[in-house]
């Protein structure tokens, strides 16, 4: 029985792709009693509306989560957050970086205080695996989001509220993904351009990171960065996939992108369990009486968790059954 089942949930950032597949999951499998769904652009809550019809279940604020005077009221009477809102697109963010860490930063730190006013018992913070040894501005602004909810442990020690963190890796035909991008250019019979053709990424759906998210507010006692065990695979075996008629040709790393992914670096290592589904990132410094979880594994020394060095990686045909379900 998960402890979202019954409860009141708001959820920052509801109207992109993580949001509404999360939305469809509560409402037809956690039986919620009521989701709140927090965003800025009133086009998009316009078009997730007519998605989900008039479920007397939803509620609908436009807000940013820059102004914690709104996130505190639509925080009013709820008992879980999940904090998906940021700004994601690594370019646009070395253009623009102050705007990347009032949202990605600054925004964080209003969700903390609002949660912590209003009562809020758990929070899970998604995160990125760019936030892990970060080489560009996203990135950055990500990895201080990350120590931030971490660290707001110690803030509300006093207080129900406990918070961690989610961080995962590429998702499979979301907003922004190269999937539905390759797929037009092959509907159209163009040749795929490939930023390297040795990089690799983790791959995950969007199905399994909201049932990692659902599960992570079941494990959480606060504190933790939980990270799944997803496998990878090469940029050059998903135009394959997509498009085995097309030629691909590289067009070169762009500014702050990585060859291959990390989620946990070395560092992190030292502090990291390895469950079934997961590897867990503990804290540094656990005043508000963390406990390490039952069943966890120290992994090795030297332990780091790449894209190209992971241990599970998606054939062709498994790339091809994934976008295609």
């Amino acid at each position: 029985m998960s402890i979202l089942r019954g409860s009141s949930i708001l959820v920052t950032g509801g109207t992109g792709s993580f949001g509404k597949a999360f939305i469809r999951h509560a409402l037809d499998h956690l039986g919620v009693r009521r989701l709140v769904v927090f965003s800025r652009d009133e086009l998009k809550q316009y078009e997730t509306r007519q998605l989900f019809g008039d479920d007397e279940r939803l509620r609908w604020f436009i807000g940013d989560v820059r102004d914690r005077d709104r996130l505190t009221r639509a925080m009013h009477g709820v008992e879980l957050v999940v904090h998906a809102a940021a700004l994601k697109q690594v370019d646009t963010a070395e253009y623009n970086p102050f705007e990347y860490v009032r949202t990605n930063v600054a925004g964080s730190q209003n969700v903390i205080e609002a949660a912590i006013d209003c009562g809020v018992r758990k929070v899970v913070a998604l995160s990125t695996d760019k936030a892990s040894s970060p080489i560009n501005l996203y990135g950055a602004t990500k990895l201080v989001a990350d120590k931030l909810f971490v660290s707001a442990n110690h803030y509300a020690a006093a207080h129900p509220t406990r918070f961690a963190v989610v961080r995962y890796g590429n998702v499979v035909g979301s907003r922004g993904s190269v999937v539905p991008f390759f797929q037009r250019l092959a509907a159209e019979g163009e040749s795929l351009p490939i930023t390297d053709k040795r990089m690799t990424r983790f791959w995950i759906t969007l199905d399994q990171a909201v049932r990692f998210v659902v599960d992570s507010f079941d494990m959480m006692q606060g504190g933790e960065l939980y990270v799944p065990r997803i496998p990878s695979m090469r940029i050059t075996d998903l135009a394959e996939a997509l498009a085995p008629e097309c030629p691909v040709y590289e067009i070169g790393v762009r500014p702050g992108e990585k060859l291959h992914e990390e989620m946990i670096g070395p560092d992190d290592g030292r502090r990291t369990l390895r469950l079934a589904d997961r590897y867990v990132v503990q804290p540094t410094i656990a005043t508000w009486g963390y406990i390490p979880p039952d069943g966890g594994e120290q992994v090795p020394e030297g332990f780091s968790y790449r894209s190209d060095t992971n241990d599970r990686w998606l054939s062709v045909d498994d790339l091809r059954g994934m976008v295609e379900s």
